[in-house]
């Protein structure tokens, strides 16, 4: 599902660049549950980047779902982002003006799917995580983990190649978290591809598999 080859990126620092990733090989399997665990700084938030193809590697190749992100245009990143990435954010990214509903249905909106066969789309994924109940409701009204629930629905309805999960429950408390986890394992269970980033071991051990990045580079962990 994910194949990356000696993927590189730096930024420039004044007029020297940086190394960010140094690299980087990685793979994931369709089905596979897999946690990116780090510490600040230590690059994950750059692979998480481009794996989700909302910014590109300096070299290397990278390959989602058999297509070559690395050859494709910038330009069609936003479809393939659109198409093959649910993206589930710490702060949830829920646009405030929109009610659950709205907010679920964006994507398919965005590939010009009509407002009542995308609402018709959502339903069993509504009701899967719960949150039939709250479809009038606008992000304001909503606890932390119903966000996030709301998040998880979005990336879920336009049937990605893989849930990308930046920090999912680093917002919640404890019990909102655990719950959340549950789910993931739960969707992981239904054969959705999960990759989460973290720097919460004990939020990467809900995973099925462990990678470490540190400095640049990943290395497979075992815990």
């Amino acid at each position: 599902m994910i194949k990356m080859n000696d993927i590189t990126k730096g930024y420039l620092l004044g007029e020297e660049k940086v190394p960010v990733l140094k690299n980087v090989s990685f793979e994931v399997k369709k089905g596979e549950y897999v946690a990116i665990l780090g510490p600040s700084g230590s690059g994950k938030t750059t692979l998480m980047n481009i794996i989700g193809c909302m910014d590109v590697a300096d070299g290397g190749e990278y390959f989602l779902n058999g297509r070559a992100i690395h050859e494709t245009p910038e330009i069609d990143l936003t479809e393939v982002r659109n198409r093959e990435i649910g993206f589930i954010f710490q702060n949830y990214q829920l646009i405030s003006t929109y009610n659950v509903m709205q907010n679920i249905t964006m994507p398919l909106i965005l590939r010009g799917m009509g407002h009542k066969e995308a609402e018709e789309k959502c339903i069993d994924t509504i009701k899967l995580l719960g949150i039939d109940n709250r479809l009038g409701h606008k992000p304001n009204e909503l606890s932390g983990g119903q966000k996030q629930r709301v998040s998880i629905a979005r990336a879920l309805v336009g049937e990605p190649a893989v849930l990308l999960a930046d920090e999912p429950t680093g917002a919640l408390d404890t019990n909102s978290g655990k719950e959340v986890l549950r789910l993931f394992q739960k969707l992981n269970d239904m054969g959705n591809t999960i990759v989460m980033i973290t720097h919460d071991l004990n939020v990467a051990k809900s995973a099925n598999r462990i990678v470490n990045i540190t400095d640049g580079m990943l290395s497979e962990a075992v815990y």
